[in-house]
């Protein structure tokens, strides 16, 4: 195999027999709003990561803006409050806690993991600390005891960023059940699929109904769906009429169709298929990059902790290999690659910020070094020896 015949991709999309069934079923209903599918969705996915609450609207980015703003009013913070993040992550998390009139302060990453270092986190937090958003990045969890020892000593809030990590565990616990507020994606080329969508998990019913609330413009929780209406006294009848449309805060507009409720349900019931393709198609990466573990550090799985290869990350490791050519030559043979989330050298980070890359290095080392290619369970056999072939053929030239 010369070259591979279409590009290995960082992302999939698993659109099943059952997955076109649903979507089927909506079309014909003609019922597109917030329906059975949203509602069966939430409910499994939720109680599949340890919550009793699931919302799900039109992003993980979305999912974090609004976490971001419930606790903001829930707790009355103040704007210029700051949440702790880590140096390495999607720029969405910057962006929202922004957004929210608040101050991001961040924090280094651990060089075997990538996830937020727990002992650099106490030093960065003020009077002025609410909370510490907590990314479990590329498909690994960060290590929580010490992150939630430190949330409870100083009585700050968690938001779990869980957009690249679902269905795996910390000593047995699942991702997701953490946070005071946890936050999920199934946008494309993440683990589950839904073209578009997100959702945020939580245990507290408060922050369940403002979270509702806020991604249907702020509007009265007495009417959210449009059976809200149905099946009542006279009596109650006449009180979601005169409240339905009635807005209480400030909003947004973060919903999603049943198309897309259709979509994630179908894969959700397959989950298992997908995290475990995900996890051959790692180990088989591993087991044939070993070799060249002198040149790039390959992904390790950390003491209790599982991981779901939501894509394989690898970061250089010797000076004499330049980031850019390793990339381009993957890329020239038809293997699409990506920055491994690169944050704090971002021009928009700077122009706030300045140049502040140095006082992370480990997230320069990652900036400077690092990337990721494909890791799903719908790169064949095939694809992934060629994929193989490929860097063997970059390390084999770089020694002759």
């Amino acid at each position: 195999m010369d070259k591979a015949k279409k590009q290995v991709g960082v992302g999939t999309a698993n659109i099943s027999e059952n997955a076109k069934k649903y979507v089927n079923d909506v079309l014909d209903s003609g019922r597109l709003s917030y329906g059975k599918y949203l509602q069966e969705f939430e409910k499994k996915f939720s109680e599949y990561h340890g919550a009793k609450y699931g919302v799900m609207m039109n992003s993980g980015t979305d999912a974090l803006r609004l976490s971001i703003a419930c606790l903001k009013e829930a707790h009355n913070w103040s704007q210029g409050a700051e949440i702790i993040l880590p140096a390495t992550t999607f720029i969405s998390d910057y962006n929202v806690i922004v957004d929210q009139g608040l101050k991001p302060v961040f924090v280094d990453v651990e060089s075997n993991s990538y996830n937020i270092d727990p002992k650099q986190i106490e030093k960065k937090i003020s009077s002025n600390t609410k909370a510490i958003m907590v990314v479990h990045l590329f498909g690994q969890p960060a290590d929580m005891d010490p992150i939630l020892e430190i949330s409870a000593k100083y009585n700050l809030k968690i938001i779990e960023d869980s957009c690249e990590t679902m269905f795996v565990s910390y000593k047995e616990k699942k991702v997701g059940s953490f946070g005071d507020i946890s936050c999920f994606s199934t946008y494309m080329a993440h683990l589950l699929t839904s073209g578009v969508g997100g959702l945020a998990l939580t245990n507290n019913k408060e922050y369940a109904v403002i979270l509702r609330s806020l991604m249907n413009h702020g509007r009265d929780s007495i009417y959210i769906s449009i059976d809200d209406d149905k099946g009542l006294s006279k009596e109650e009848l006449q009180n979601v009429v005169l409240r339905r449309f009635s807005f209480v805060r400030p909003g947004y507009s973060a919903r999603v169709t049943e198309m897309e409720g259709a979509l994630a349900l179908a894969q959700f019931e397959e989950h298992d298929k997908i995290i475990d393709g995900r996890f051959e198609c790692a180990q088989y990466y591993i087991s044939q990059l070993s070799e060249f573990e002198n040149f790039i550090q390959l992904p390790h799985i950390q003491p209790n902790r599982e991981h779901a290869y939501m894509m394989f990350p690898i970061v250089i490791k010797d000076e004499k290999i330049i980031k850019k050519d390793l990339v381009m030559f993957l890329e020239e043979n038809n293997i699409e690659t990506r920055d491994m989330l690169p944050l704090i050298n971002q021009p928009v980070v700077i122009k706030d910020f300045g140049e502040i890359e140095n006082e992370y290095p480990v997230s320069k080392w990652i900036n400077n070094n690092g990337f990721y290619i494909g890791c799903h369970e719908k790169i064949s056999q095939e694809e992934r020896e060629y994929t193989i072939s490929i860097f063997k053929d970059f390390f084999n030239k770089l020694n002759s």
